[in-house]
This record gives C-alpha cells, structure tokens and sequence, in this order.
C-alpha cells in the first residue's frame, strides 16, 4: 500500500483506517496476503515514486495498491507528471511480479471543470495503459456526505474508514484469485 494521508490514518485512531480493515478483512479469508502500508501523510506521486523502488525490493509483494494524486491536485502540480509518475509506479510495480490496483480520486470543482476531468481520467488513463485494476473513486458513497468527514472537510473520519474498505475490497478480492 503506497498512499497519502487517506491510507495513513491521519485524525484517526491507530490501526482504525481502511487499510487496518482491509487488511483484517484478508486474514479473515485464509488467504496468506498480509499488508505492508508505506503510505505517508501529505505525499505526492513524486515522493511515492521515489520510494517505491525500496520497498519493492523490500517487501516483494504480490499486489500493490496505490493511493496517490490528491495531494498534487491540491498543489496544483501538472497533470501530465501526475499521470506518468502513476504510470511509472504501476511499471514499476509489474515489472517486480506484483499485480496493480489503482484507486481513484477526484477533487472538486473549483479547480475548474478541464483540471477537474483530466485528473480524474489520469487514472482510468493508466490502469488501461497498464492493464491495472481501478477503484474510480475511493471516496464513492463518501465525498457528499460531510458528516463522514473530519473537521478539516478533506480528511474521512473513523466512521467513513469502512465504506471506504469496501470500495477497494470490490476490486481487491477479485484480483486474490488472479
């Protein structure tokens, strides 16, 4: 798992974010899949890419997650390094042996509509390149509800943690058996 604040637990309760669940929900199947989360708080695609190499190495997983882009949105950084650090990452990613599920965001509209749609479409763009799976948008069923959210408006709070696990667990336990 390779992410930012949304898989970093930020404002929340250790070990009660959706990768703690998810990771719980995988050792309820009996499936010998165990999650190592090297996400960061307030990390870019430049950073998770940086740091991607070592823990490929590291951990020599079958399945990478990643959970990034949000936080170059909000920066303003360009799409176009965005959608090839994403890129780079699943490449990377597959060319160690592991599968690649990419979980899409999206930011709001104030960034205005062309900046808005080609952030989105950066990750549907990659998983086709790539022949990665997608979750479109991680916060689906989440993102219109503020009372989901902690009081900083950005960040889900402790109850959203498991529609956000089943977002990603409706893709991720399709790929168990791949």
């Amino acid at each position: 798992m390779v992410g930012d604040s949304l898989s970093a637990e930020y404002g929340l309760r250790r070990d009660s974010g959706w990768v703690a669940l998810l990771d719980q929900r995988l050792r309820e199947t009996g499936k010998n899949y165990q999650i190592h989360n090297a996400s960061i708080s307030g990390d870019t695609t430049s950073g998770g890419l940086s740091r991607l190499p070592a823990t490929l190495a590291q951990q020599h997983p079958a399945i990478v997650i990643i959970e990034l882009g949000s936080n170059d949105a909000l920066r303003g950084l360009a799409l176009d390094m965005t959608k090839q650090n994403l890129d780079t990452m699943t490449k990377l990613s597959q060319e160690a042996g592991a599968q690649v599920l990419l979980l899409g965001m999206q930011i709001p509209p104030n960034y205005g509509p062309r900046y808005t749609e080609q952030f989105r479409q950066n990750f549907l763009r990659v998983a086709t390149r790539r022949n990665a799976k997608l979750v479109p948008f991680l916060l689906e069923g989440i993102a219109q509800d503020p009372s989901l959210f902690q009081a900083d408006a950005i960040h889900p709070n402790e109850t959203a943690q498991a529609a956000i696990a089943d977002n990603v667990w409706a893709v991720l336990q399709h790929m168990l058996n791949e």
